[in-house]
């Protein structure tokens, strides 16, 4: 079947590990194995066991008190620095031995979204994993309160539509922290968000203020025409609370990845007891 994985990306706070945790309990009780690799040279603490840490080659930490960068361009050094050693991967992840045929990667990356929409890094990085065997999706998180703004939410889906051109691999995008709005839209509203509607950004942009002016109105045009002319961005909403939400977003990207295409069926050994 070969090595499958999840590229877990997405800005700041927008849930990533957590959605990395509630995937491994979910794989788990589900008597998935999965493998769980942060790829985030920042992290302090996260809700899982990593089963490789490129903390273990470069810390963010280090980086800034041996070189003195800011955080940005500290996390952009450490992820050039993996790009440049792509071995240590390979030793990690042993790449180089015969794959296990339910090896199932999680990779949580960092929260600065100019790895992925300006910097060939992650790109870099993605390519390797392929050549190496890996079949992979990228999952895009989005928080799902930036539906109450709509220019929040118009600004994570062109950052959305970057990192799916930028990485060239099957894109899932999550609108995660859905618990957070429950009875609060209706359904007929929140479809407008999964299927962005450019019709959404007009209407926030009419009244008094600074963004009723034609030229902000004319450039809120130009960036809605430019993703409803693209078509490539839709939702799918995740709560974390629900399991038949979980399982739809995984369905979806076990389908992206073909998991479970060329698994033997399981064979029934007592055909007597399968009558009955």
């Amino acid at each position: 079947m070969g090595r499958k994985a999840q590229l877990v990306v997405g800005p700041a706070g927008s849930g990533k590990s957590t959605y990395c945790s509630t995937l491994v309990q979910h794989l788990e009780a589900a008597n998935r194995k999965v493998k769980v690799l942060n790829l985030d040279p920042a992290a302090e603490h996260f809700d899982y066991d990593a089963t490789a840490d490129i903390r273990d080659l470069v810390t963010l930490a280090d980086v800034a008190e041996e070189l003195h960068y800011g955080p940005n361009g500290g996390l952009v050094y450490c992820m050039e620095y993996l790009a440049e050693n792509l071995d240590w991967l390979d030793d990690t992840l042993a790449l180089d031995e015969v794959a296990d045929p339910d090896d199932y990667w999680i990779i949580d990356c960092p929260g600065q979204i100019e790895l992925y929409t300006h910097f060939p890094i992650m790109r870099t990085v993605v390519q390797h994993l392929t050549r190496k065997g890996f079949t992979m999706c990228a999952v895009y998180c989005v928080e799902a309160t930036f539906i109450s703004d709509a220019f929040k939410f118009f600004s994570g889906c062109l950052t959305a539509m970057s990192a799916m051109i930028q990485l060239e691999i099957p894109h899932v995008n999550v609108l995660t922290k859905m618990d957070l709005l429950k009875g609060n839209v209706s359904e007929s509203r929140l479809e407008r968000f999964l299927w962005p509607d450019a019709s959404l950004m007009s209407e926030w942009a009419e009244g008094e203020g600074k963004w009723a002016s034609p030229k902000w109105k004319g450039l809120n045009h130009a960036v809605t025409q430019l993703i409803d002319s693209y078509s490539m961005v839709s939702y799918l909403p995740l709560d974390i609370t629900d399991e038949d939400s979980i399982d739809a977003v995984l369905l979806q990207i076990d389908h992206a990845v073909q998991y479970g295409e060329d698994l033997e069926p399981t064979e029934i050994e007592d055909k007597e007891d399968y009558d009955e």
